[in-house]
């Protein structure tokens, strides 16, 4: 059974710094692309940014320049570094991987949740 789980989030001021973390567990052959996703309250769940097996990135761009992900596929983990924090990224953050179970046969993974509050 795959599984993603996630840690990190916490309370932050306005201006500091998170960072979370997603670690693949179980059997699997490889993981494809894997990102991070948020949602605040009365909104719709948004992809905040995502990294493919090569290490190409994609951001919101309402956090570019200040979020940066990674992966290390040794680890089977990805990474959010968020800096500069605001107020209006507080948000539940999940965390999201495609992951080929056989050749031929993947599926999307979802984390738990973390709960991210930047206090203004």
């Amino acid at each position: 059974q795959v599984q993603l789980v996630e840690s990190g989030g916490g309370l932050v001021q306005a201006g500091g710094s998170l960072r979370l973390s997603c670690a693949a567990s179980g059997l699997f052959f490889s993981i494809n692309a894997m990102g991070w996703y948020r949602q605040a309250p009365g909104k719709q769940r948004e992809l905040v940014a995502s990294i493919t097996i090569g290490g190409t990135t994609n951001y919101l761009d309402s956090v570019k320049g200040r979020f940066t992900i990674s992966r290390d596929n040794a680890k089977n983990t990805v990474y959010l570094q968020m800096n500069s924090l605001k107020f209006e990224d507080t948000a539940v953050y999940y965390c999201n991987a495609n992951i080929r179970l056989v050749i031929g046969r993947e599926n999307d993974y979802w984390g738990q949740g973390t709960q991210v509050t930047v206090s203004s």
